[in-house]
Formats: structure tokens, C-alpha cells, sequence
């Protein structure tokens, strides 16, 4: 396999397919958004495509076009489910430029005044509070669908 072949095992393929779970908060067709399991700030959303692309550099124009228009809805709903006063959207490409999940994925982070991001230590938060931050950004986005 090439370094730059898409594998279908990665861990978004794998909560795509059903078998791990995850925390969503928003879903088409199109693109699935969930909790990061390591999140760098309380309220980190991840949006990825449920098109099997690596990343930036080999998806599809239209289904980039897709995550672009739900990432930025989702993080919408997350800066005001999280009263957060500003947001950090991140997106890596291939080992060097940061990629960790070989799955292309866009990271939604609220952001606070004089709040630094928290480490990436590999440390998983627990369920419960991911749970929380879940249903309060899903009650956010489904006002938002709602007209409110």
C-alpha cells in the first residue's frame, strides 16, 4: 500500500461504518460531526466526510465543498452551545503537516478569552462529560435547523 492510499480501518472509517462509537452531534447524507474523544477544549467537534478520503489533498472537490458547508454550520452551533467567544478550526494533511487519522476531518474548537487550547496528551475525557457537551451543541444545532 502506498503512503498515500486511503485505509478503509482508520478510526473515522470504522465510526462511520458503525463499529465504534461515538458521540454525534450532527449528521447528513453527506457528513457526520462527533465529539473528539481528546479534546484540546471542552465543546472539540470533528466533521468529516462520510467519503472515503484521506485528505485535502485527494477528496473530492464537491464532497470538500460539503464538509466546508458543515463545518462551518457546526461551528455555529458549537460557539453558541459552548458561549464560547471565538473558535479554532484546524485541518492536518499527512504526517508532516500533523495528520494523525488518515481520514480527512476538520477539528472545531471553542475558544475562550484568555483560555489556552489544553495539551494533546492522548489522555480521553470521560464519557459522561463528552455525553454533556454532545447534547448541549446538538440542542444548539437543532435550534439553529429550527430557524431559533
Amino acid at each position: 500500500m502506498s503512503a498515500t492510499a486511503y485505509d478503509p480501518n482508520n478510526i473515522f472509517a470504522k465510526i462511520l461504518r458503525g463499529d465504534l462509537p461515538a458521540h454525534k452531534v450532527y449528521e447528513t447524507d453527506k457528513v457526520l460531526a462527533f465529539m473528539d474523544i481528546m479534546p484540546r477544549a471542552d465543546g472539540h467537534v470533528l466533521v468529516i466526510p462520510k467519503t472515503a478520503a484521506r485528505n485535502l489533498l485527494d477528496i473530492n472537490p464537491d464532497d470538500l465543498a460539503d464538509l466546508a458547508k458543515a463545518s462551518q454550520f457546526v461551528a455555529k452551533g458549537v460557539k453558541r452551545a459552548m458561549a464560547a467567544d471565538g473558535l479554532t478550526i484546524q485541518q492536518f494533511n499527512e504526517s508532516a503537516g500533523g495528520q494523525v487519522v488518515f481520514h480527512i476531518h476538520v477539528h472545531i474548537l471553542p475558544r475562550w478569552t484568555g483560555v489556552a487550547l489544553r495539551p494533546h496528551s492522548g489522555a480521553m475525557e470521560n464519557q459522561d462529560v463528552l455525553a454533556k457537551h454532545a447534547a448541549t451543541i446538538r440542542s444548539a444545532l437543532e435550534a439553529m435547523q429550527a430557524g431559533g
